[in-house]
C-alpha cells in the first residue's frame, strides 16, 4: 500500500488562509460565508448546490483555503465533461499498457490531489457504475490505478457540486442515494444572483476595477447601466455578469452601457429566456396536475423550447420532462377523441 500523508503542520506552522474568492454582502451570501467558516477547518465532505454560474467552484476554493489542507493542491474536475469510458482512468489513474493507448503511467486526480482538496463538479453527471466505485473509495479511503495491483490511500478531502436538486436526481435515477448522503455530510446552497440584491452592483464594480487596473483606465458604469444591473434577471448568474462587464469594457469609452450588450447576447442565443415571461399566474384552488402542467409548459416557453434548460430550471431530469410532456400529449389526444 502506498500512503500519501497530509503535510504535517503544527498550529503555528499552518499556511495562512487566503482571502475568499467569493464576494457578497447580501444576507444569503453572509450565510454562505458563515457555513464555509464553520466547515472549512473540518474534514467533512461538502455538497455545493446552485445554478450554473452561481460560484460553486469559488465556494469550494474558499473551503479549501479555510482548511488545514490549504498548503496542498486544490483540483477541480467536471464529471460531465469526461467521456464515460475515460472517467475511471481520470479519477484513479492507470498503469502503462493497461489499455490501448496507455503508453505511459498516469496519475489520476485522487493521486494528484493528495494532501489537498478534490472538487467533483456536476457529480450527478457521473455514470452510475462509477458512482458505485467512488462510494467504495470514499468509504475505504483506498483505490487502485487501472491495471495496477498497488493500493493507494485516498488522502483527499472531497467536495462535490451540482446544479440539480440532489433529491430529484436520486428520484430520477441519476444519483445513488447512498452516495448522496456520503457526499452531503455538510450541504451548502449557493443563491442565484437575482436573489442577492445589491451584490450585483458590488460584483460589477469589482470586475470593472480589475479591468481598469489591468489597462489602466478610469472607465465607469453609467447610471442606466446600474439600473440595468438590478432589472436584468441574470440567468447565467455571476458568470454572465462578469462576461457582460468585460464586453462593455472592450466596447465602451469612459462610461459603460449594458443594455445593448444584454439585448445582443439574448438575440444570439436562440434559447435565451424572454424577460416578459418570468412569472406565471395560477388561480387558487387549481388542481395540482393543472398547476404542474402550466408550470412545465410556461418554463419550456420561457426557454424557447430548449428542453434541457427547462429541465435544469425545474430541477428534474430530461427523461422526466419528456415523460411529462408525452403524458400531456396523450391526455390531449384522449380529450379530443
Amino acid at each position: 500500500m502506498i500512503n500519501m500523508a497530509i503535510p504535517a503542520f503544527s498550529d503555528t506552522e499552518l499556511p495562512l488562509a487566503a482571502p475568499s474568492p467569493l464576494l457578497g454582502n447580501s444576507v444569503a451570501m453572509r450565510e454562505v460565508f458563515r457555513l464555509i467558516e464553520r466547515v472549512g477547518p473540518t474534514e467533512a465532505s461538502v455538497l455545493l448546490t446552485g445554478e450554473s454560474g452561481s460560484g460553486k467552484e469559488l465556494a469550494a476554493q474558499s473551503i479549501h483555503d479555510a482548511s488545514r489542507r490549504r498548503g496542498g493542491p486544490f483540483i477541480a474536475i467536471n464529471c460531465g465533461a469526461i467521456p464515460a469510458g475515460l472517467i475511471e482512468a481520470e479519477l484513479f489513474g492507470y498503469e502503462k499498457g493497461s489499455f490501448t493507448g496507455a503508453i505511459r503511467a498516469h496519475a489520476g486526480v485522487f493521486e494528484r490531489a493528495a494532501g489537498g482538496t478534490l472538487l467533483l463538479d456536476e457529480v450527478t453527471e457521473m455514470p452510475l457504475d462509477m458512482q458505485t466505485r467512488l462510494l467504495r473509495v470514499l468509504e475505504s479511503r483506498k483505490f487502485y490505478r487501472v491495471g495496477a495491483s498497488v493500493e493507494y490511500v485516498a488522502d483527499v478531502r472531497v467536495i462535490a457540486s451540482t446544479n440539480r436538486c440532489p433529491l430529484q436526481a436520486v428520484r430520477d435515477g441519476q444519483l445513488r442515494e447512498d452516495l448522496l448522503y456520503r457526499l452531503a455530510v455538510f450541504p451548502i446552497g449557493l443563491p442565484p444572483l437575482r436573489s442577492r440584491g445589491n451584490d450585483v452592483e458590488l460584483l460589477a464594480e469589482h470586475f470593472l476595477a480589475d479591468l481598469n487596473a489591468q489597462s489602466p483606465t478610469p472607465k465607469r458604469l453609467s447610471a442606466s447601466a446600474r439600473t440595468m444591473l438590478q432589472q436584468h434577471i441574470w440567468p447565467g448568474n455571476v458568470r454572465e455578469l462578469k462576461n457582460c462587464i468585460e464586453r462593455a469594457f472592450i466596447l465602451g469609452d469612459q462610461t459603460l452601457e449594458l443594455a445593448p450588450l444584454i439585448q445582443l447576447a439574448a438575440s444570439l442565443k436562440s434559447d435565451a429566456p424572454s424577460p416578459d415571461r418570468e412569472r406565471l399566474d395560477i388561480r387558487v384552488g387549481s388542481r395540482i396536475y393543472d398547476m404542474e402542467r402550466s408550470l412545465i409548459e410556461a418554463t419550456l416557453d420561457y426557454f424557447k423550447g430548449n428542453k434541457r434548460r427547462a429541465a435544469d430550471a425545474l430541477g428534474c431530469s430530461l427523461k422526466t420532462l419528456y415523460n411529462k410532456l408525452n403524458g400531456y400529449s396523450q391526455s390531449q389526444e384522449c380529450a379530443s377523441g
